[in-house]
């Protein structure tokens, strides 16, 4: 690696330029730390997978001098991984500033698996829809029913405020969206597309 991308990479943050520069030149290794759901739907070619929630379990996988760059779909996952990482002594830690959603913006290469499930904010919405609509059509035979769709709007709005949605956290761990890269650091093959 040269001395120029050790410097991009120990600022902390990086452009999506900046990293397809660094990944044509060997210069680093892209994790991304997405749900295995989100991860089939769409990636940057090249990445490996490794969920946030088993960063702490699987992160001697990673290359000892931790010259790695981190990635989400928008950068907040991918900045408490680097706070994991660095608090393990990985010192050349850096993040997509922006995450997937600043590369595709950027018109840069994504892949995804052929067989992918459906991404995941869209299951919430349909999961969330449909109890919201059962609620309601039970309530006509048992009026206190409806105390399934307040409870479902309440946990959406909570999502929405604190950027942490229960709903799915349980989709992600649903049989559908559990397949996808064998073992945590699989990079996988897919179909690859011009964002």
């Amino acid at each position: 690696m040269k001395t120029e991308d050790v410097k991009k990479v120990k600022k902390g943050r990086l452009g999506a330029g900046e990293l397809r520069e660094l990944l044509e030149a060997g210069g680093c290794e892209l994790v991304d730390v997405r749900e295995a759901v989100e991860y089939a739907g769409k990636r940057i070619p090249g990445a490996r997978h490794l969920p946030l929630g088993k960063l702490d379990g699987t992160c001697g996988e990673l290359p000892a001098d931790g010259k790695l760059v981190l990635m989400c779909r928008s950068g907040k996952r991918s900045a408490k991984a680097a706070e994991i990482l660095r608090a393990k002594g990985f010192e050349n830690v850096a993040e997509l500033e922006g995450g997937l959603q600043a590369w595709e913006e950027a018109g840069l290469e994504t892949e995804q698996d052929a067989r992918a499930p459906w991404p995941l904010e869209r299951q919430v919405r349909i999961a969330a829809g449909a109890l919201v609509l059962a609620g309601l059509a039970a309530s006509l035979w048992w009026p206190a029913a409806v105390a399934l769709a307040w409870f479902v709007g309440a946990g959406l709005v909570f999502a929405g405020l604190t950027d942490w949605c229960g709903m799915g956290m349980l989709l992600a761990k649903a049989p559908w969206n559990r397949r996808g890269p064998q073992g945590a650091c699989a990079a996988g093959g897919g179909i690859t597309e011009k964002a």
